[in-house]
């Protein structure tokens, strides 16, 4: 039996409908509040709900919100949220990547773990069952005091690089995982150290159908992206829109270069927006409205124009593909 779990309790799969994969709505990183880094901070509710409802206005259904405990969640903005709109929103336990641990912690999540000054401190001081521990708690308990529970697991690393405190919270994800079945996603900067990140994963003894990389098309490289989904896994094309990092012809042709060689029913396709200048409703961005209402069109034409079915492929890579990738399967 499989279900999805939502901030709206437990759901069949085929209640998704099209979903963005990797979002951020409403957060507040407190690395970024150190740095004064202000278009980091999605911390007008408001602001970002009107976001939500131009992605539903264009036929989204559900989004999952990638943002894990050391990312500055607002459990309780987004879920308001998603009552006000009517958007499924599947909640992240877990953690990020390790430079955004030398934060202090929130004042509100010194009750959860402890009096810590920051993460780093926090992590370094627990074992790996421990932390295993707070990310079942979660799952199965709720995110941050409240009763919204995770409906994915995370850990992150760096770029070109593994800490030992991110292989720390990589095998607390990996035994949270055994004890609650949630599916995994992991952050790779610059989409690098997969196969690094999978063979700590397997030392864990998991099932890498069950996991999802997080962008995949921050690192262009076709022989690369097979290596990875020749595990089973799902990589994530979650760059959508950022042009900074490639023309989205570089991803679409990722995109189907996988697809080609067999691999399209483990991909997914988001947007990770994660900035006020992302959004339109904060900062005049191109929104959450942009990948469901431009970027589909445009691939279907592009993939038509090579041969393959367009449409047949939107339908996996935004409502097939994430109703297997999030489901528990107990």
């Amino acid at each position: 039996m499989s279900f999805v779990r939502t901030f709206d309790g437990d759901v069949s799969p085929e209640q998704l409908g099209f979903t963005y994969s990797h979002e951020h709505i409403v957060c507040r990183p407190p690395y970024w509040v150190m740095q004064g880094a202000d278009d980091l901070l999605l911390d007008d509710k408001d602001k970002s709900q009107l976001d939500v409802f131009d992605f539903k206005k264009h036929g989204g259904q559900t989004i999952v919100d990638a943002t894990a405990v050391d990312y500055g969640r607002e459990v309780s903005a987004v879920q308001q949220i998603s009552e006000e709109t009517g958007i499924t929103i599947i909640g992240t336990a877990g953690f990020n990547k390790s430079f955004l641990w030398d934060a202090p912690m929130r004042e509100n999540l010194k009750q959860l773990v402890g009096n810590y000054e920051t993460y780093y401190q926090w992590i370094e001081d627990k074992t790996i069952n421990q932390l295993a521990d707070f990310v079942i708690k979660e799952v199965e308990e709720g995110l941050e005091g409240t009763k919204l529970r995770g409906g994915q697991v995370k850990f992150g690393t760096g770029y070109n690089r593994i800490t030992p405190l991110e292989e720390k919270t990589l095998r607390a994800v990996a035994r949270a995982h055994h004890e609650t079945k949630a599916p995994i996603h992991t952050h790779t900067e610059a989409g690098t150290m997969v196969l690094e990140q999978i063979d700590l994963l397997r030392e864990e003894g998991i099932n890498l159908e069950y996991v999802s990389f997080g962008h995949m098309d921050r690192n262009p490289d076709p022989f690369y992206h097979e290596q990875v989904a020749k595990t089973g896994a799902f990589l994530s094309f979650d760059g959508i829109s950022k042009i900074k990092y490639a023309p989205e012809s570089t991803r679409i042709h990722c995109i189907l270069e996988l697809v080609r060689k067999g691999f399209e029913d483990q991909i997914l396709v988001s947007g990770d927006t994660a900035r006020k200048s992302y959004y339109k409703h904060y900062d005049y961005g191109l929104g959450l409205e942009n990948i469901i209402a431009k970027w589909v069109p445009r691939f279907k034409a592009e993939a038509d124009s090579l041969g393959f079915d367009g449409e047949k492929l939107i339908t996996k890579f935004f409502v097939d593909n994430p109703a297997r990738c999030f489901s528990f399967k107990k």
